[in-house]
């Protein structure tokens, strides 16, 4: 090697050695942004309407938001019907914190039951923000983090003598620009982030009375309740939380159709949280061709959570597990009582999770804890989303 050729090839290394600090920040930086994971909400209903609830049976490792059910509307208040209970239920919630002090800790309002008075509760300016300001007291009063509001449904029929109006279309939109006000005041006054969230029918007909396009601006999580597809079949036996259509009977309304029609609707798809039943849904089915599914439906019966489903119906007691996997759904039935159920399991769940992370969705909502205290399907959400 010559003199010249030397000199070169020091003055390269000079070169990458007076580069190298400059260069290795923007590498980390590149390795920092590759290896960075996506954070997914899990909210997890947790019922106190039955009175204390076991809160030991709560992992708050596994969730990011506890959605409190159910606060009550009376006289255009938000309101504590159980207000001991609830107490006791807050302050046992709010304890979780010290396990995962990232958990947030929502009061969910309305629900199936009680959702009968919110169109008059939002009526007007006046009722609107009367009902604002006592939902944001009971943040304040117990330390909560947020709102949800599981109103079912604006302008359109939900339970048994429920009042609804063609104004809530409007109002329901106004009511959340009310509620959102109140709670930035108090984010102001404390310094604490404050949500606001709420419950959706996961059907066209929950979008066609609402302004969801408007509504968004002021939620931070839209829960889409993903199930209970039952109500809306032509009384046949129909899975109640599958993620996509059947091709086993004529099928109206599905998950992944309700993500399509919100972002339609201008949602956008980083606020949307997908729903699953930690339950299961059972008819009596009038033939038995196709395992039930799809076949005429009689009596509805009572089957309860995926724990008592997982530990003691799954191919036992006479029932055979199938999955329909077009809809991406697992039902069991019963040749000889001919007894249909629907639900969900861990191979759906895994299958929800996967598609929410490809439709870039905001994370999993379920409803709700006590029907698995044993945590298999939680569980599953826990081990599909953290390895994403």
């Amino acid at each position: 090697m010559n003199i010249q050729s030397q000199f070169k090839k020091c003055s390269l290394a000079k070169a990458l050695l007076f580069l190298l600090p400059f260069m290795l920040p923007a590498s980390v930086l590149k390795a920092q942004t590759i290896t960075k994971k996506q954070k997914y909400v899990v909210i997890g209903y947790v019922g106190g309407y039955r009175g204390v609830a076991d809160m030991s049976m709560v992992n708050p490792e596994k969730l990011t938001h506890i959605n409190y059910a159910f606060v009550n509307v009376r006289n255009n208040r938000a309101w504590l019907t159980h207000e001991r209970t609830d107490t006791t239920n807050f302050r046992n919630l709010v304890l979780l914190k010290k396990r995962n002090p990232a958990l947030k800790v929502l009061i969910s309002i309305g629900g199936w039951t009680w959702s009968g008075n919110f169109s008059d509760a939002v009526l007007t300016d006046t009722s609107r923000q009367a009902f604002a300001a006592s939902a944001v007291a009971i943040i304040k009063k117990y330390n909560l983090d947020g709102i949800d509001i599981d109103w079912e449904y604006p302008a359109i029929p939900g339970n048994t003598g429920n009042v609804y109006r063609p104004e809530d279309k409007e109002n329901y939109t106004l009511m959340f620009k009310a509620l959102r006000h109140d709670l930035d005041i108090l984010e102001n006054q404390t310094g604490k982030k404050l949500l606001l969230t709420t419950a959706v029918g996961g059907f066209k007909r929950f979008i066609d009375h609402t302004e969801m396009g408007k509504a968004q601006q002021y939620l931070d999580y839209i829960n889409l309740m993903t199930y209970d597809y039952f109500q809306d079949s032509l009384g046949i036996a129909v899975h109640h939380t599958n993620l996509y259509a059947s091709k086993q009977y004529k099928t109206e309304n599905y998950a992944d159709k309700a993500v399509s029609d919100f972002i339609a609707a201008g949602v956008p798809a980083s606020k949307l949280v997908l729903g699953v039943a930690f339950y299961g849904r059972s008819s009596i089915v009038l033939d038995a061709a196709q395992n039930g599914l799809g076949m005429k439906k009689g009596e509805q019966m009572r089957v309860g959570g995926y724990t008592r489903i997982k530990d003691s119906l799954i191919n036992q007691k006479g029932f055979k597990y199938y999955r329909d996997r077009n809809a991406e759904a697992p039902y069991l039935f019963n040749a000889t009582t001919k007894q249909f159920i629907s639900y969900d399991d861990e191979w759906s769940i895994k299958a929800k999770c996967k598609y929410l992370v490809k439709h870039h969705l905001a994370g999993v909502m379920f409803w709700e804890y006590a029907d698995d205290k044993k945590e298999y399907l939680l569980n599953e959400i826990d081990a599909s989303l953290k390895t994403r």
